[in-house]
């Protein structure tokens, strides 16, 4: 079944319209944010949980730190008793234990024996994210954290001349890898949204054009909207880069229909955010981005739910099913009903919705399973764990929220 073929018969309104759908949302997200109390380390950040809610690791991962600071400094502006204890736990450990006292920047984990020591893009993204959103949460220490990660950020990832981030140095900044990728730039489009919002300067948004128009309006539009996701240092694409690991957790290879619909929400987002300034395109690509990812995504093996990634053609990849391409594709397909008003995709923010609910929800442990593999059962590398707080609880946010502003101004209307 095509996507735009989607049975609307006996749609009536939109579910965020009414008040239990919402209700249940708050609920959702009330929950995960009690659960992923327990990711807290007592020697600073946090860390993954396994399906039982037992740490993991006790090693600070500095990727899910910057996410729980930014989820609890969001919950803390919606007025969550214990939220700003846990956002401020996140800032000390990004202001001290995770970042790098010689070369400054982020490391990916706190150090320990044969860790990795580069300064990656992705990470660096997220500690501003998670800084910014407790800068307007006022969480104690959150300016400083932005201040010093933005000079990191700027001085170091953003480059002028190919507008866009690039990806990865060595831990003293002497040796840029060759390597540019979309997935640390469409998170730096999230970023830049809100940076806009949190320190009020457009500028931020007129970057995040830049990286869209580069990404999306010219790369993706030419690719028949599957969002190329990997470059040398040139902007070259690189077709093939992992070809050997589809399964592979923020470079696998191919299309991620996941990432297709998160990028369609982002500019819808920045179309609101920009205002009589927004290109006309920017609807028109996301619905196409959108159309793209669950057409080859959604049950692309004849089996439920979305897969990982799929080939250039639009062949089954990875078949997993990971949690946090559902919650994009429901979050897309609120922003985009919300947009357009067509009905298609309020069918398809149901339909997501509903498999979300009776897949993912862990009824008798709490939060959601996040790694499963063709068959729905748990992937047999990731499916013990329950590490990310972050797309399941915004998912339980961004319907109920306007498409401009940003998160971290919209909450505080919940």
């Amino acid at each position: 079944m095509a996507v735009t073929d989607m049975p609307t018969t006996g749609l009536t309104g939109r579910w965020i319209h009414r008040e239990t759908h919402r209700h249940w949302l708050a609920a959702e997200g009330l929950d995960l944010l009690e659960f992923y109390r327990a990711s807290c380390l007592a020697d600073g950040g946090f860390g993954a949980l396994d399906v039982n809610r037992e740490l993991a690791s006790s090693i600070a991962d500095t990727l899910i730190t910057a996410r729980m600071t930014h989820c609890y400094a969001l919950a803390t502006l919606q007025g969550v008793p214990g939220a700003s204890t846990l956002a401020h736990h996140g800032v000390v450990a990004l202001t001290g234990l995770l970042r790098d006292p010689e070369h400054d920047g982020w490391f990916a984990t706190a150090p320990h024996d044969g860790f990795d020591d580069s300064k990656q893009c992705y990470i660096q993204v997220f500690v501003v994210l998670g800084a910014a959103s407790a800068t307007r949460a006022g969480i104690e220490g959150a300016r400083e954290l932005l201040d010093d990660a933005l000079a990191v950020l700027d001085r170091y990832f953003w480059s002028a001349d190919e507008q866009a981030y690039v990806e990865s140095w060595s831990r003293d900044w002497s040796e840029l890898a060759d390597y540019r990728g979309a997935n640390a730039n469409m998170h730096a489009t999230e970023m830049c949204l809100e940076l806009a919002d949190v320190l009020d300067d457009h500028a931020w948004r007129r970057r995040a054009l830049a990286i869209v128009e580069r990404l999306i309006h010219g790369v993706a539009s030419n690719h028949d909207w599957r969002v190329v996701e990997h470059f040398d240092g040139r902007w070259q694409i690189l077709p093939d880069y992992n070809a050997d690991k589809p399964d592979d957790g923020f470079k696998p290879f191919g299309a991620t229909p996941g990432h297709g619909c998160e990028w369609a929400r982002l500019l819808l987002h920045l179309e609101a955010g920009l205002g009589a300034e927004a290109p006309d395109w920017l609807v028109d690509d996301a619905v196409h981005l959108f159309d793209k990812a669950m057409t080859e995504g959604w049950e692309g093996d004849d089996r439920p739910g979305m897969l990982y990634t799929v080939d250039w053609n639009g062949e089954p990849s990875s078949t997993r099913r990971r949690h946090w391409t559902h919650a994009e594709a429901a979050a897309a397909a609120a922003a985009l009903a919300d947009r357009t008003g067509e009905a298609r995709f309020e069918a398809w923010y149901r339909r997501v919705w509903d498999f979300m609910r009776d897949v993912y929800v862990d009824d008798e442990r709490g939060s959601w399973l996040q790694e499963l593999n063709g068959e729905l059962g748990p992937d047999p590398v990731e499916g013990h764990l329950k590490a990310d707080l972050y797309h399941a609880y915004q998912a339980t946010l961004l319907p109920r929220l306007p498409l401009a502003p940003t998160l971290a101004l919209a909450v505080e209307g919940l």
